[in-house]
């Protein structure tokens, strides 16, 4: 489960703004979890929860996970679709089956709260 190293990773990105802005708790946090990123949401968040209990800085935390939409361009029209949830099977508008994606693999620290 390779969320857990992703989670440890975002608590060094974590202390390192902790640091910079001489805080020593962090409130809440958003991150944005691309649906093509390959990082299992339940898991990440199962990590998080975990590994913060043993965390001073982040162990009070809430963590708010945002699942951005991806948009699909086709590739014979260049129409294009947006969604959060399945890969759209072809191209609303031509039929097409070879939908291309833009963007949805980004695993961001979109906002921390700290005191």
């Amino acid at each position: 489960m390779h969320e857990m190293s992703l989670v440890q990773g975002l608590f060094q990105q974590l202390h390192t703004i902790a640091r910079e802005n001489n805080t020593h708790k962090v409130v809440r946090l958003t991150m944005s979890i691309g649906p093509l990123s390959g990082v299992v949401i339940d898991s990440f968040q199962f990590g998080f929860d975990i590994l913060s209990k043993e965390d001073d800085l982040v162990r009070d935390a809430c963590l708010e996970i945002v699942v951005p939409e991806v948009t699909y361009r086709c590739s014979s029209c260049n129409y294009t679709m947006e969604t959060a949830g399945e890969r759209p099977d072809y191209c609303e508008k031509c039929k097409e089956l070879l939908l291309l994606p833009e963007g949805g693999d980004d695993l961001i620290l979109q906002q921390v709260e700290m005191e």
